[in-house]
């Protein structure tokens, strides 16, 4: 484990995944994996398995990166 901490913040900087990934541990009720392989391909995981609730799940949060911009 390294002595690196998750900026709470926006950043435009790209973070090590697998940080990020620690950083969550413990304390989600449920999660939703994108990702993107070396190679370009698409990598998806969740632990839903409602496909409704899963899309909700994404749509909440990209209105969330969509506001961002505003400082909601």
């Amino acid at each position: 484990m390294t002595n690196v901490s998750v900026f709470p913040g926006a950043t435009p900087l790209p973070f090590d995944a697998d940080i990020m990934l620690d950083d969550a541990k413990g304390i989600l009720e449920s999660v939703v994996i994108v990702g993107e392989y070396e190679d370009g391909s698409e990598y998806f995981s969740s632990s839903v398995g409602n496909g409704p609730e899963v899309l909700w799940m994404l749509e909440r949060a990209k209105l969330k990166l969509l506001t961002a911009v505003d400082g909601d």
